[in-house]
């Protein structure tokens, strides 16, 4: 008998001695993935979004050597009625807007402050955008109607064999793909866990083998599509996001701070929604976007480009939401209203006519309730108005 005790005190320590072990081996990827699980916890959200760094993998991108570029500041605007409770409602943590290049208002709340590198989400979506924009007219890229794996021939064999590079700028690729960030098991979050345990992005996307539909016929939001359109300009230049992102679209801006991504086990960055810049950054290149992808004296994107992707070309159903290359068109935009967003409450709400970007950074756990992305786009609506 106590031979037999002594063999299950032994194993018993064996066991415990091999956990801790493989906790200590393990431990940044048992924290990112906690972070993961954790991330968009009521008492966390917001904190959790203006830090971002301290969970998960990540690259600073460069903001150059180059003066900052300040945003003047302009007459404090009055803001519409309601404003006050949208506010809280929506759990907004920024807001800011510019009238003519000019700061008309700026505010910060839930404790957060204007040095916040605040997560885009998919805002970040746009931000690649512009970069492909200028890859396009740098003649990195062929056309938009090659194939992607032209550029990611990773991709071959799998379902996205046989999508053009217009279809994933679209999101009309056809590839079946779950986006419901409130099922432990979609696509999303299993994509989510590899970004936490350290994985690769791109064997995610080669892994994917189901259509729901021929490449080019139906839109439907798939967040992995944007990061095919990554691979595309990866494999198009032989360099990395970050590097291009900081010589061609941050470096220009001249930025407050340096913005960083979110990046997988191997440093690719997680471009469909890992960008962190802060309020008055996401402004500047507002701004930009506003002005034809010219800031400061200098084309950084291309007019044309601005022009293409923010049109509603993608196959979206009629009367419904339009989508263009990676920017969303509201329903019942005139022309040069569009906007780029993200979950739980991003927007970079453009106005070209009025002349107007609202900047909107937000941890609303509701997001995805009936209404509230109308709201949320009638808010900005009177705004604008009230910029007049």
């Amino acid at each position: 008998m106590r031979v037999v005790l002594k063999w299950i005190v032994r194993a018993l320590l064996a066991l415990i001695i091999a956990a801790v072990a493989i906790g200590l081996w393990k431990r940044e990827e048992i924290t990112r993935l906690l972070a993961v699980n954790t991330l968009f916890d009521e008492n966390r959200i917001v904190s959790n979004f203006s830090n971002m760094d301290g969970a998960f993998l990540h690259r600073e991108i460069p903001k150059g050597d180059g003066p900052t570029s300040p945003l003047p500041q302009g007459p404090d605007m009055a803001m519409p009625d309601g404003y006050s409770a949208w506010v809280q409602d929506r759990t907004v943590t920024s807001m800011l807007v510019l009238k003519d290049g000019e700061i008309v208002h700026e505010a910060y709340y839930q404790g957060t402050s204007a040095e916040d590198l605040r997560i885009s989400w998919s805002v970040a979506k746009s931000y690649l955008s512009a970069l492909f924009g200028i890859l396009v007219d740098e003649g990195a890229i062929s056309s938009l109607d090659a194939p992607v794996t032209d550029y990611a021939p990773t991709l071959k064999g799998g379902a996205y064999d046989g999508a053009t590079i217009r279809n994933v700028l679209h999101m009309s690729s056809g590839i079946t793909f779950d986006e419901d960030y409130l099922d432990y098991d979609s696509d999303i979050n299993r994509m989510g866990r590899v970004l936490a345990l350290g994985g690769k992005m791109d064997d995610f996307a080669a892994g994917l083998t189901e259509t729901f539909a021929d490449a080019g016929d139906r839109w439907q939001y798939t967040s992995i599509d944007t990061h095919v359109v990554g691979m595309v300009a990866r494999g198009a230049t032989g360099r990395d996001i970050p590097d291009l992102m900081a010589e061609k679209l941050v470096g220009p801006l001249g930025l407050e701070q340096s913005p960083l991504y979110l990046t997988d086990g191997v440093g690719v960055a997680f471009v469909l929604g890992g960008l962190n810049v802060t309020t008055r950054d996401y402004a500047r290149f507002g701004q930009m976007i506003l002005q034809n992808g010219a800031w400061q004296g200098q084309q950084v994107v291309p007019a044309d480009w601005i022009a293409a992707s923010t049109d509603a070309s993608a196959p979206t159903q009629p009367g419904k939401v339009g989508y263009g290359y990676q920017w969303w068109i509201p329903v019942g935009a005139t022309e040069g209203q569009f906007m780029g967003r993200g979950i739980y409450g991003q927007y970079l709400y453009i106005d070209q006519k009025a002349g107007v970007v609202i900047v909107t950074t937000a941890a609303d756990r509701h997001f995805r309730e009936d209404g509230v992305n109308a709201g949320n786009i009638g808010m900005f609506r009177r705004i604008v108005d009230a910029t007049e």
